[in-house]
């Protein structure tokens, strides 16, 4: 394509539109999920509960989902150097609100409206970049390394933010957001040419109806998802509500899907089978990607790690995240059966699961977490790619787009998912063990009486009076049985995790007919992101 529209000026090097492209994605791949680089400080300085901040995620997700099919009416309509300028401005002047309020609605606002923005940059920048990849192992490695990227986001951001944090207001992201874009701005006004990709479709007949829907829908279930656990669930009418609309608009999209004459997804996809197993293993992958999380957490609630500290020890996972989406590039390129790939991968997941089941301690070495790390990178960077061409590869070409955005429902459902059982099995598991641990550490029980007068005694000689190191030690205490509770959640979870896991493996390995789906990446093959 490149060579007969000239996109960029004839005398750019193709090393150069290659660079350029990617400094154009990363601002708005960063953007993804930065409220989650240090949950705490943007919970403490929009003066919220950090559930909020994971609905901001949610919403941003919203936006990138619910925008895909009526963002291609778009990218056909403007001119590419236009089309990239309205963009940027966009992602620039949402940024700068969610620098300047710290209102939590206009900030919802700005993240979906950031959300639909990213729909478009990565529409465009994947046309751009595999416009120039000819060959089958060109794309394998084009869509590696944008999966590769998205996946390595949280910990990227962790590193790269930690500082910033560390030194200055949350918010100060969002102005190193808003100059990050500022190289692209120039790269684009400088080297490429305003032409079209496409044939100029007037915009018409746009299907707002179906995008609203589809948006509405997805809102309601990730509110429902996030602040469920929060509001007890089915107790709540904001929450009970909040399902029943969900259900409605659900059931009101899937028939104008079957009734217009241009759906916004063809629900045809449906009728592969292959299709239907690989977006449920894409469902299960990312549950158990977003559990990783807790480990997180362990490393600062328990282990006392810094969020600087804790950048670094995160590394190992990217590492880990870089290796395993070489490998999975291989053994793709080989055309090794996708049952072995994905096999090995949820394998890997497993082994870090269980190894961390068994880590989980008051008290542990850093290095110690080095390898499951690894480990864990190593699964997820394998998964990611194969699952999502796989089940873009089982349908056929004329079904890809549809294929490509029911892929992109089920990982935003997959997250806000997590996103709810992780707060279920917290608030359920910390309770329960929490309740245990109250039941025998009683004034009665003789171990815990030995314990707090050895403290009390302990204060007691660093000068404290007796009320005050008596007083000291029972707070040591509960925190103590905090402790204990918050590492048996984690171990329950990841038990739990390890069972689903072990039967996933299970399952594939049990349907030989997943290796009739051949991944052959096609040149006009639409881009699965």
């Amino acid at each position: 394509m490149s060579s007969v529209i000239p996109i960029f000026r004839s005398w750019v090097p193709g090393w150069m539109i290659k660079a350029v492209l990617f400094v154009v994605l990363l601002p708005s791949l960063v953007l993804f999920f930065l409220p989650l680089a240090n949950i705490n400080a943007a919970a403490g300085y929009y003066g919220c509960e950090p559930y909020d901040i994971q609905f901001a995620v949610v919403l941003f997700y919203v936006g990138y989902t619910s925008f895909f099919s009526l963002e291609r009416r778009f990218f056909n309509y403007l001119a590419t150097k236009e089309y990239f300028f309205i963009i940027t401005f966009v992602q620039l002047i949402t940024s700068y609100i969610c620098y300047i309020t710290q209102n939590l609605t206009f900030l919802f606002v700005c993240r979906f409206i950031q959300g639909m923005a990213f729909t478009c940059t990565v529409n465009i920048s994947l046309a751009l970049i595999f416009s120039r990849l000819k060959t089958e192992r060109a794309r394998e490695v084009g869509y590696s390394i944008f999966f590769g990227l998205l996946i390595c986001m949280i910990p990227f951001n962790n590193f790269i933010t930690a500082d910033l944090i560390d030194s200055f207001n949350y918010n100060t992201l969002y102005k190193c957001a808003l100059f990050s874009y500022a190289p692209s701005l120039v790269f684009l006004g400088v080297l490429m040419n305003n032409v079209r990709l496409n044939v100029k479709f007037p915009l018409y007949k746009l299907d707002w109806a179906s995008f609203v829907i589809y948006a509405t829908f997805l809102g309601l279930l990730g509110y429902a998802c996030v602040y469920g656990q929060e509001y007890y669930w089915l107790d709540d009418q904001r929450i009970r509500y909040s399902l029943i609309a969900a259900a409605v608009l659900l059931g009101i999209g899937i028939v104008r899907q079957w009734k217009h004459k241009r759906p916004y997804f063809n629900l045809a996809v449906f009728n592969y089978r292959n299709f239907k197993v690989g977006a449920v293993i894409l469902f299960i992958f990312y549950i158990c990607r977003f559990a990783s999380g807790l480990t997180s957490t362990y490393f600062v609630g328990v282990l006392g790690l810094d969020p600087i500290n804790l950048s670094y020890i995160n590394l190992y996972n990217i590492l880990g995240i870089a290796a395993g989406v070489i490998f999975s590039c291989v053994l793709v390129l080989q055309h090794r059966p996708i049952r072995f790939i994905l096999i090995s991968g949820f394998l890997l997941l497993l082994v870090y699961h269980t190894w961390m089941f068994f880590l989980f301690d008051t008290q542990a070495n850093e290095s110690e977490f080095v390898i499951p790390l690894i480990v864990q990178g190593l699964g997820a960077g394998m998964l990611m790619t194969p699952t999502i061409v796989f089940a873009i590869s089982a349908v056929p070409h004329q079904l890809g787009a549809s294929a490509a955005g029911i892929c992109l429902f089920v990982r935003c459902l997959g997250f806000m998912v997590s996103i709810a059982l992780i707060n279920f099995f917290e608030l359920f598991a910390k309770s329960k063990h929490y309740n245990t641990f109250q039941d025998q550490v009683t004034k009665l029980n003789p171990v815990a009486r030995q314990v707090i007068a050895k403290q009390a005694h302990a204060f007691s000689a660093k000068g404290l009076k007796a009320g005050q190191a008596m007083k000291l030690s029972n707070r040591l205490l509960v925190k103590s049985i905090n402790t204990q509770g918050q590492i048996r959640f984690a171990m329950d979870y990841y038990q739990w995790i390890s069972m689903l896991l072990f039967f996933t493996i299970i399952l594939i390995a049990l349907f030989p007919y997943i290796n009739r789906t051949i991944i052959y990446l096609r040149a006009d093959q639409p881009a699965p992101f």
